[in-house]
């Protein structure tokens, strides 16, 4: 079997955590199996369409390095790949379903849904159509018709069984009973079709092989299982993914301001990070490994391993993966990743050696724009947190000493680079008798105002010669550089 999977949103706003997860297991069993993504866009619910949000979709794919092989941006052979563009493809299917009895059209107006009413299972009403126009002749629907009607297009419910029984790939075997089901509309009066309908031709014209999508579809699925079983078409492998609630325990919706992929990308989450904690939704590792790269999450794809409990955001633990993410990012990737979030108004010179600063305080970071949290460690202001032990340190002889001892190496220190300078560092200290905490600790003190911080090659490396030399200077009465 050639796997296809698809991922299909609807162009109403951004996607959220809930409905991006669907796109990643999708990908990734797609990626696992040598098979192809494709991306549908089910716009045909216009009054619920908003502008630009499919651009906002492609978007968020792209940026979380979903890619599609098939899609409405870049074609393909099932073209296209908008709903919107695919109504004639809709009108032959049901014209099939017509000709070979699993359809027919109906007349009835609401009155037949009124009169069908009754009481469901959890004391609401349920309106079911009674099948009024299932069984006119040929001549009572051509009279309907002569009269100006205009009939939906309603599918032929199968009355020779019971039940009809799907397999799940996460939840097993499942039996719906029939008599659940009335016979349902296709395709409306105005010629516009319905979800379930649409969805299966799309599926069969694009020779959907899995259907990986939330549970909240699989009510769903018993309508669009008759729909394959009526076509003669294959049923996909259906395989439906727990609820993912959000972190108060509620279902994620946009609706309820849910939160957005791209608000994510504008805290500087990685997108590296963002994929494996949304793989972690609902699915584990076999080996219980939780930070995994994306090639892994590839190799481990598997619908078995995926549970059929909710699951539910854990804010924290999305951190900490992204933070995880970081720490084994190349730096120069981390730098080039961090940039864009450096605030230069507070911080202008952090830029001056800017892959020294990022290698300062990666181990800060959990977020790219962490970055402005963590700069006033190496660019620390005026105040008297800074100021007072700077004073201190001014008025102390023997820091004093050990101080020009680092300054006088530091002017021909040669590369400037974290470890040469750690090493010069350290020369200095043993030249003024000085190690440990008599060396650290003033140094320290007179670079960034504070005793504790990064390693002192990095402090120097992030700052540049320049300022290190001022910095040192000015404790000792602003002469020596």
């Amino acid at each position: 079997m050639t796997v296809r999977t698809r991922f299909a949103p609807s162009p109403t706003g951004r996607l959220h955590l809930g409905n991006i997860r669907a796109a990643v297991f999708n990908w990734l069993f797609a990626r696992r199996h040598g098979g192809a993504f494709v991306l549908r866009i089910e716009d045909t619910d216009v009054a619920r369409n908003v502008a630009g949000a499919e651009a906002g979709i492609l978007e968020d794919l792209g940026w979380l390095g979903l890619d599609w092989d098939e899609g409405p941006d870049r074609g393909g052979p099932h073209a296209p790949y908008r709903q919107s563009g695919r109504e004639a493809l809709y009108a032959a299917f049901a014209d099939r379903l017509l000709a070979s009895g699993h359809a027919y059209p109906c007349f009835c107006g609401d009155e037949a849904l009124e009169a069908g009413a009754s009481v469901g299972r959890e004391g609401r009403e349920v309106r079911r159509y009674p099948g009024t126009c299932r069984n006119l002749t040929p001549e009572e629907r051509a009279g309907h018709l002569a009269r100006g009607l205009t009939p939906v297009i309603r599918f032929a419910v199968p009355q020779d069984r019971d039940s009809i029984a799907i397999r799940d790939e996460v939840f097993g075997p499942i039996s719906f009973p029939l008599s659940d089901i009335d016979d349902f509309v296709i395709r409306r009066s105005d010629g516009r079709v319905t979800y379930n309908f649409a969805v299966v031709v799309d599926d069969v014209d694009m020779a959907i092989s899995h259907v990986i999508r939330g549970v909240g579809h699989l009510s769903n699925t018993p309508k669009q299982a008759v729909i394959f079983d009526a076509l003669g078409a294959p049923r996909p492998v259906f395989a439906h993914l727990p609820t993912v609630l959000g972190a108060d325990g509620h279902k994620l919706s946009k609706r309820d301001g849910a939160a957005a992929v791209a608000d994510l990308r504008a805290g500087g989450f990685p997108a590296d990070g963002v994929l494996n904690y949304l793989s972690l939704l609902g699915w584990s590792h076999p080996g219980g490994k939780e930070v995994l790269t994306r090639r892994e999450l590839v190799d481990a794809a598997d619908l078995g391993r995926v549970g059929r409990s909710d699951t539910q955001v854990d804010p924290e633990k999305l951190l900490w993966i992204a933070q995880q993410h970081l720490a084994a990012e190349p730096l120069e990737s981390l730098a080039e990743h961090v940039r864009p979030f450096l605030d230069r108004d507070r911080f202008p010179a952090a830029a001056d050696h800017w892959t020294d600063v990022v290698a300062a305080l990666r181990s800060r970071l959990a977020t790219y724009a962490d970055i402005n949290d963590h700069l006033p460690v190496l660019f620390p202001a005026a105040d008297a947190a800074v100021d007072t032990p700077r004073a201190a340190l001014a008025a102390d002889p023997g820091a004093g000493e050990v101080l020009r001892a680092v300054l006088e190496t530091l002017r021909d220190a040669h590369p400037w680079e974290d470890q040469a300078l750690g090493k010069a560092v350290r020369a200095a200290g043993a030249q003024a008798g000085a190690k440990g905490a008599a060396l650290f600790h003033p140094l320290r003190v007179a670079l960034i105002g504070s005793e504790t911080g990064p390693d002192l090659g990095k402090i120097l490396a992030a700052i540049g010669r320049k300022e290190a030399l001022a910095r040192i200077s000015a404790i000792l009465g602003g002469s020596e550089v």
